[in-house]
């Protein structure tokens, strides 16, 4: 399996439980890689992967339109967008908001799925492994 990734996506949303989270979008960072069929490299045609610019625009499009109490819930959103809606077979997201407290970089969450619920072994350093 082949992957795309896509790093420092920042997206404006809207997430959170407290008044000041509900006032105003918040900007949130994702990181993203997905599976693509090996055949897009085989055969160089885009009708074969998965287009990251219509990715890209659509996860904008659709943050803008929705509330999240749970920046896990958005996270879910999103890696159930790539599966069900792009067809990915396996998603790792991180997903984290931006100067949410003072002293604090980022805040966030952390998900890994595969169709069916499962997730792809991962070597020590990271490095993703097809399952066998």
């Amino acid at each position: 399996m082949d992957f795309i990734f896509i790093e420092e996506l920042r997206v404006q949303a809207w997430i959170g439980i407290y008044a000041r989270e509900k006032a105003a979008p918040q900007t949130v960072e994702l990181n993203l890689t997905f599976g693509v069929p090996d055949a897009a490299a085989k055969r160089d045609d885009i009708a074969d992967t998965i287009d990251y610019a219509v990715v890209i625009q659509r996860i904008r499009a659709e943050l803008e339109q929705r509330h999240f109490n749970l920046i896990e819930t958005l996270g879910e959103f999103v890696v159930e967008l790539l599966l069900n809606d792009f067809g990915a077979p396996w998603v790792k997201i991180r997903i984290a908001k931006i100067g949410v407290m003072k002293g604090v970089r980022r805040v966030g969450v952390f998900i890994e799925r595969g169709r069916g619920g499962e997730s792809l072994p991962v070597r020590a350093g990271g490095e993703v492994r097809q399952p066998e």
